[in-house]
């Protein structure tokens, strides 16, 4: 399913990318924030200019193509946010860009993605496999493919969070809790903070990672997983190149429903004037829950804000 990774991802080329990123972009926010008398770190990558965390693994990606493979263009595969971060970086360099999507992605995403410049191709969820959907195009049109999160330069793009992070810090966090999918973040953030404990946060029923680091092995979702409105977290299978740095490094992951997602959506808004969309509270809603010890020196990440308008409504006035 996944192409066979060229190369592992390493702590230099995070710090390669940190530099990179650093060249074209501002450190998003650290922030402190409370939670049950512990005074502890946001980090806000919501507010990256495409709204998530995405643009820096798709920027180091692509920025690193050469010449010949810029002309070919490039396929990304996301359900909104990775979508963004590649249509904003080909704007950028130049490169014509295709994202496979899935139908039912929020549509401010599809929009967000197709007003960059990037061409749409929708599939179904479930029902397709929009891996092979991608790997298809790129045959067909040889592409370079950008994938969401079994990329080393992806994987090290995003942890150039990690780096910002330590600068901001002046030290390397005791812990990271961060929201999770496919694992590239989570595995970027290791490659970054090699002294800092590494707590993986996914729904409920799309809790993959955590049972494949509880058992050694890769293990997909299983059947018929539940609906959840973090659609950027709905994840079928994390990869080996992921599987590879988190496993034995990352603690247990965790699980939290959607009534603590929505809890956490709240409670950015109230405390700390941030609008998260559903997949990027999953990691403060963890936190708030109490499923993880936290202390000073832990950092939540904040990974996603993209939340069409009349369901963040929803949430603010449901109070459920």
């Amino acid at each position: 399913m996944f192409q066979e990774s060229p190369r592992a991802p390493t702590n230099d080329g995070v710090h390669r990318a940190a530099a990179k990123i650093g060249a074209i972009l501002p450190p998003t926010p650290l922030l402190p924030v409370e939670i049950d008398g512990v005074t502890c770190w946001v980090k806000a990558e919501n507010l990256q200019p495409i709204g998530a965390f995405k643009i820096r693994g798709a920027w180091h990606r692509m920025s690193d193509l050469t010449a010949e493979e810029r002309v070919r263009g490039v396929v990304g595969v996301s359900s909104g946010n990775h979508a963004q971060g590649v249509a904003w970086a080909a704007r950028k360099l130049g490169i014509a860009a295709t994202i496979v999507m899935p139908r039912d992605a929020p549509q401010m995403k599809l929009e967000a993605t197709r007003a960059l410049g990037a061409d749409v191709v929708l599939y179904e969820r479930p029902g397709e496999d929009r891996d092979a959907v991608a790997n298809q195009l790129c045959e067909e049109t040889g592409a370079v493919l950008v994938h969401a999160y079994a990329d080393p330069w992806v994987i090290e793009g995003q942890g150039s969070a990690g780096i910002e992070i330590t600068a901001q810090l002046g030290r390397q966090p005791s812990a990271i809790i961060a929201c999770c999918g496919g694992g590239g973040l989570s595995a970027g953030l290791a490659l970054a903070c090699p002294e800092s404990r590494i707590v993986t946060v996914e729904p409920e029923g799309w809790d993959d990672l955590a049972r494949s680091l509880a058992t050694g092995k890769i293990l997909p979702v299983g059947l018929n997983p539940p609906p959840t409105a973090c659609d950027a977290l709905q994840t079928p299978v994390t990869a080996p190149v992921n599987f590879a740095v988190l496993n034995g490094r990352a603690e247990a992951g965790l699980a939290v429903s959607e009534f603590e997602v929505r809890r956490a959506q709240r409670f950015a808004f109230a405390r700390l004037k941030l609008v998260l969309e559903p997949g990027g509270a999953a990691a403060l809603a963890a936190g708030l829950a109490g499923k993880v010890a936290l202390d000073a020196n832990s950092v939540i990440m904040l990974t996603g804000g993209n939340v069409d308008p009349a369901a963040f409504a929803m949430v603010l006035t449901s109070g459920n």
